[in-house]
C-alpha cells in the first residue's frame, strides 16, 4: 500500500531512520551573540525553552520526532523573530525549510498549551495590591488592574469570500485583545477576533469581559483608551474634559495607558513575524491565531528571565487601523458615578 506522501519528514529521507535525534547544531559550540543574532535569545533562555516543552515536542506520534527537542526550538524561535523561514537558518541547525515549518507548528502548539500558566491576572490579595501600587507609581492613577487595548496583525486572506478579516483600512488581519501590567508583561490576550471588528465589539464578545463582571476583583479596574465604553470595571478618558480635576484625569489616564502601546512595540521589535515588515503570516486565520499567543508567552518568559524589558520601536509595515468611532458617553450610571467619584476623590 503506497505511503502518504503527507506523512513522510525530508530528514528522515535524506538521514534514515536509524536517526532518532538530528543533533548536528550544538548550543555549546556557539557563543550567546550567535545565538542572540540567530534565534533572538541567549544560550540558557534556550536551555530552559527545551526543558519546558521538551515533553510535548519529543511526543512520538509527531511527525518530526526525529527532530530534537532542541532543534525544534531553536528553529521556531529562528521565524518568530526572523519572521521568515530563511534556508540559512535551516543550513545552520542543519534541518530543511518543510522540517522547519513543522517545528514551528510543534512548538507553537506546546506554548499555547502552556498560555494559562504565563498568561493570567494575579490572584492573591498581596499580588493585587503590588500590581496596583506598580500603576499608582507611574501617573498617580488609583486602582488600576492592568491596561487594555487592541492591535492588528496582518495575516494572509482566508478565501475571497470572506470578508470578516478585512479591517478599515482593506488589509486582512486579526484584531488582538491584550492587558498588561506596569511593567509590560502581558495578564490576557486574546488573538483570534476577526479583523473587521471594531475594538468595542472584540471586547464585547471577549472573555475578558466575562471574567470582570462574573469573576474578577470588584475594588478596581482596567483603563481603556476611547475606542471602549465605559464600564464599571473599566475606565476611559473623558470626551470633552472641563475642569482641572477632569483635565488631570485624562493626563493620568494617558500617561498610564501608554504602558500597553509600549508593549505592543517591545513584542513586534522582539517577534518580527507579527509586524508586517516580512509580509503577512501565512497561515490560517487559527493558526495565526496561535503563533501570536505562543509570542505572547515567550513575551512573557522574556520578561520573567529579565531579558529586553522595553526593546526600541518596531518600524514594521502592518499599523493598527485607526478605529472610527463615535464618542458618546456610557449610559451605564454606575460606571459614571464610579468614574466622577475617582475625580472628586484623587483628582480634585
Amino acid at each position: 500500500m503506497a505511503v502518504p506522501i503527507a506523512v513522510l519528514d525530508c530528514d528522515l529521507l535524506l538521514y534514515g531512520r536509524g536517526h532518532r535525534t538530528l543533533d548536528r547544531f550544538k548550543l555549546e559550540d556557539v557563543t550567546d551573540e550567535y545565538l542572540i543574532s540567530m534565534y533572538g535569545f541567549p544560550r540558557q533562555f534556550i536551555y530552559y525553552l527545551v526543558d519546558l516543552l521538551g515533553a510535548s515536542l519529543s511526543r512520538p506520534t509527531q511527525r518530526s520526532r526525529a527532530i530534537s527537542p532542541e532543534t525544534q526550538v531553536l528553529a521556531a524561535l529562528g521565524f518568530y523573530t526572523s519572521g521568515s523561514f530563511q534556508t540559512r537558518m535551516g543550513d545552520a541547525i542543519g534541518i530543511s525549510q518543510a522540517s522547519m515549518s513543522r517545528c514551528v507548528a510543534n512548538v507553537t502548539e506546546a506554548l499555547v498549551e502552556r498560555a494559562s500558566q504565563f498568561i493570567h491576572f494575579p490572584e492573591d490579595e498581596a499580588a493585587v495590591q503590588s500590581l496596583k501600587d506598580d500603576f499608582y507609581g507611574l501617573a498617580g492613577m488609583p486602582g488600576v488592574l492592568g491596561v487594555v487595548d487592541c492591535t492588528h496583525v496582518a495575516i494572509k486572506a482566508p478565501n475571497a469570500e470572506d470578508l470578516s478579516y478585512v479591517n478599515r483600512k482593506g488589509l486582512h488581519s486579526l484584531n488582538c485583545l491584550m492587558v498588561c501590567d506596569a511593567r509590560g508583561v502581558l495578564l490576557s490576550a486574546e488573538t483570534h477576533w476577526p479583523g473587521s471588528l471594531p475594538n468595542c465589539t472584540v471586547l464585547q464578545k471577549a472573555a475578558l469581559t466575562s471574567q470582570f463582571e462574573t469573576e474578577l476583583h470588584k475594588d478596581g479596574w482596567l483603563l481603556g483608551d476611547s475606542s471602549f465604553f465605559l464600564r464599571t470595571w473599566l475606565m476611559t478618558p473623558l470626551h470633552i474634559p472641563e475642569t482641572p480635576a477632569e483635565y488631570r484625569y485624562n493626563m493620568a489616564h494617558s500617561a498610564t495607558h501608554n504602558v500597553i502601546e509600549r508593549t505592543f512595540r517591545t513584542i513586534r521589535a522582539r517577534f518580527r513575524c507579527l509586524d508586517g515588515s516580512k509580509g503577512t503570516l501565512q497561515y490560517s486565520p487559527q493558526k495565526s491565531s496561535h503563533i501570536i499567543l505562543a509570542c505572547c508567552v515567550l513575551h512573557n518568559i522574556s520578561l520573567e528571565h529579565g531579558l529586553d524589558v522595553w526593546s526600541s520601536p518596531a518600524t514594521g509595515h502592518m499599523e493598527q487601523p485607526e478605529e472610527e468611532y463615535e464618542q458618546m458617553e456610557s449610559m451605564d450610571s454606575e460606571a459614571c458615578r464610579i468614574r466622577q467619584e475617582l475625580l472628586l476623590t484623587h483628582f480634585s
